[in-house]
């Protein structure tokens, strides 16, 4: 009997500072803010001076995962599950247009992205509308908004997991964007 006592106190004593230890030990606390309808949309999406509305580029929209790490890291796990990188190729251009460079044909605005990926754009773009949550297409927005360089530096990512085609996006240069309305 004082064989097994000796062997177990220290044991019980291990055991109770490994639950202590577990308990005090906090893991960061993260909040994926859903949307409520849709993003803050004064006007219509303008895709070209043509388009009734008032005159003037569109006002930026101001979304909620503009400056959430979480919401953009997500939103380049779905760029390459809904394969944006078989056209776009990681942001550089391929089939599809460039998400890096300061070119963008239908507008580089929060809304005119986002009208982008749901409505689709001829010669290619698919309409992905349905088929994506909207909480979802808006993580995509902004990780798409961070391959040029124009996301908040505090929450665009600091490394690539993947393959090294690009700079991380918190390393890229912002590129002001052009809308020129041509491939």
């Amino acid at each position: 009997m004082r064989r097994f006592c000796s062997f177990a106190r220290p044991l019980l004593a291990a055991v109770v500072i490994v639950c202590l230890a577990g308990s005090a030990c906090r893991r960061e606390s993260r909040q994926v803010v859903p949307l409520n309808g849709q993003a803050e949309r004064p006007d219509a999406v303008r895709l070209t001076p043509l388009q009734p509305g008032k005159p003037g580029p569109p006002r930026p929209t101001n979304h909620a995962y503009a400056d959430n790490a979480y919401a953009m890291s997500e939103g380049k796990r779905l760029y390459s599950a809904f394969n944006c990188n078989g056209c776009h190729a990681n942001g550089g251009g391929g089939i599809g247009p460039a998400l890096m460079d300061d070119e963008w044909i239908y507008g580089s605005e929060p809304d005119q992205v986002y009208s982008t990926i749901v409505q689709g754009r001829p010669d290619g773009m698919p309409s992905f509308g349905g088929r994506i949550p909207e909480q979802e297409v808006w993580q995509i927005v902004a990780y798409v908004e961070s391959l040029s360089g124009n996301a908040v530096k505090t929450a665009a990512t600091g490394r690539n997991d993947d393959l090294s085609a690009k700079r991380p996006e918190a390393r890229v240069e912002p590129a002001t964007p052009r809308q020129t309305g041509h491939r």
